[in-house]
């Protein structure tokens, strides 16, 4: 299988450095190595988070995300599936239903319509269906969007459909502490939680502290203070948005305001 981790940042990927902050200890990670780092944390803290998917295990993940999980946890914690993404999400649904943290790869965005009756009919509802009874901690990674020169089924933007899904949590990140921090968070959360990775963001370099936990899920984040004008964004714009507000006050004195949902 083509490999795809090793992709140069494009040129907008530079401003992912305006996200950076200040912090005493912090590790400058690339989203890739962050996230990389949340399932581990993860897996270490509790022992009922299982990772699979498609190539997830010895190979690592297309983009290496799940690459040395394997062989710290066992191939019984980090385990390949079929190339069949229902089934992916049907394993998740029973795990989580014997006392299990999945935390299931969808490969592609774009492959992840032949999973959508487990995931809307099964996933989403199993908590309101028992009246809270059950829960689903079921964590499904999907990279996502653009960014890597792909067409169909590896550029798709799957975010609407879920967030109209009653009893989905969706989660986009936006910068490498974005991502190792709500990954954390949507591991722990009863919920089931649809975790977007921007693929565009995958080689941006950002500080990473594992110390100091980042706000937890459906908090928004004003990442640049202003006063003329307020841009709501989300995901691998949030950097975009960042540098053309910071081009905006140099070029005419605007001042913008960037908010990250």
């Amino acid at each position: 299988m083509t490999q795809l981790a090793d992709r140069p940042a494009g040129p907008d990927e530079t401003l992912t450095t305006a996200l950076q902050k200040d912090a005493l200890g912090a590790e400058s990670l690339t989203m890739v190595k962050a996230l990389n780092r949340a399932l581990h944390d993860a897996m270490a803290a509790d022992d009922r988070v299982l990772v699979f998917g498609e190539d997830v295990s010895v190979e690592g993940g297309v983009f290496r995300v799940t690459e040395g999980l394997a062989a710290a946890f066992g191939e019984s914690r980090c385990f390949d599936t079929p190339l069949a993404e229902s089934a992916i999400i049907g394993i998740a649904v029973g795990l989580a239903l014997r006392g299990f943290v999945p935390v299931p790869e969808i490969q592609f965005d774009g492959f992840s319509y032949p999973a959508f009756d487990q995931v809307v009919s099964h996933l989403a509802k199993y908590r309101t269906r028992t009246r809270g009874e059950i829960s689903m901690p079921v964590t499904v990674r999907i990279p996502s969007f653009g960014g890597i020169g792909a067409a169909e089924h590896h550029s798709d933007s799957t975010e609407s459909y879920w967030a109209h899904t009653a009893g989905l949590k969706v989660v986009v990140p936006s910068s490498p502490a974005d991502a190792y921090w709500l990954l954390r968070h949507a591991i722990t959360c009863p919920d089931p939680v649809m975790y977007l990775e921007p693929k565009r963001r995958y080689q941006g370099r950002g500080l990473v502290d594992v110390t100091r936990p980042e706000p937890p899920i459906g908090q928004a984040m004003v990442r640049r203070a202003g006063t003329d004008v307020t841009v709501v964004t989300y995901g691998s714009l949030v950097s975009t948005a960042v540098g053309a507000a910071e081009e905006a006050q140099r070029q005419r004195g605007w001042s913008l305001e960037v908010i990250d949902l």
